[in-house]
């Protein structure tokens, strides 16, 4: 039951990072005007804007103007809403599940304005990076339990949190020094509001599926010839997709990885 509500939430909730999505890089408001069609402007209404159904029904054009929907908006929806159900599953129901509901939300906005923009937004990094220290705060000086716990999620401690934040920013920071330029500002402070909720372990682990993951993708498309040597493609979404495994499975990645260290020497 309680996975089942935190997929219907998370589909709700992902029909809010598609407004977060399409507005943040213009510098609109995400609150006011109401959801309309990008390309008549008729505001939508209610009974057209239920996540994935609506768009099922309205066989994904606008009942307006008959506007293509483009189908990001159902994957948004439904990648949201797997990414809060998995969290339940993994972590239960704690005071943790709404920093971790919109960390992964965060993840997503990031992934999908990176990816059609090349940006990944201060106005999400730079408050999850407080969030997440502040929240390390909270926990391991008032509730007292930083660290992981059986079958569930604690966020690390203050001063793991704070080395988590200038590891995964700072690791970030020197590459783009040294490569001059090849690595975007952006980039470093998502690394780094990793590191907060996540503590340096994560932080690392994150950067290293982010540069697996990413490396493996670029050679395919390069191999394919969809992209060139000097095509600019975004490290958000892959940074992304590497939180979000560290998030879920980071300590068995960790241990199953020096047990391949171990056996390999």
């Amino acid at each position: 039951m309680l996975i089942t509500f935190s997929l219907l939430l998370g589909l709700v909730i992902g029909s809010f990072c598609n407004v977060c999505i399409h507005r943040i890089p213009k510098g609109e408001s995400i609150v006011i005007p109401g959801s309309r069609c990008p390309n008549c402007r008729t505001a939508i209404k209610a009974y057209d804007n239920i996540p994935i159904l609506s768009f099922l029904f309205l066989m994904g054009q606008c009942r307006s103007c008959g506007h293509r929907i483009s189908w990001q908006y159902p994957i948004v929806e439904l990648l949201t809403g797997t990414l809060f159900a998995l969290t339940v599953f993994r972590f239960g129901i704690t005071r943790h599940t709404l920093l971790l509901w919109a960390f992964v939300a965060a993840l997503v906005i990031v992934t999908f304005i990176d990816l059609e923009h090349q940006i990944v937004p201060d106005v999400i990094t730079l408050p999850g990076m407080a969030i997440g220290f502040a929240w390390s705060l909270l926990t391991g000086w008032v509730f007292r339990s930083g660290g992981r716990v059986a079958g569930g999620f604690s966020p690390p401690a203050p001063l793991d949190a704070l080395i988590g934040i200038l590891a995964g920013g700072g690791i970030l920071y020197l590459v783009a020094v040294l490569s001059r330029g090849g690595m975007g500002g952006g980039d470093i402070k998502l690394t780094a509001m990793v590191g907060a909720l996540l503590g340096w372990r994560g932080a690392l682990l994150t950067i290293f599926l982010g540069t697996l993951t990413g490396s493996v993708i670029a050679l395919f498309l390069l191999a394919s010839g969809k992209k060139g040597r000097k095509d600019p493609m975004p490290f958000g979404p892959f940074l992304a997709l590497g939180a979000a495994l560290a998030l879920f499975w980071g300590e068995e990645l960790i241990t199953a990885y020096f047990r391949l260290v171990r056996w390999g020497l």
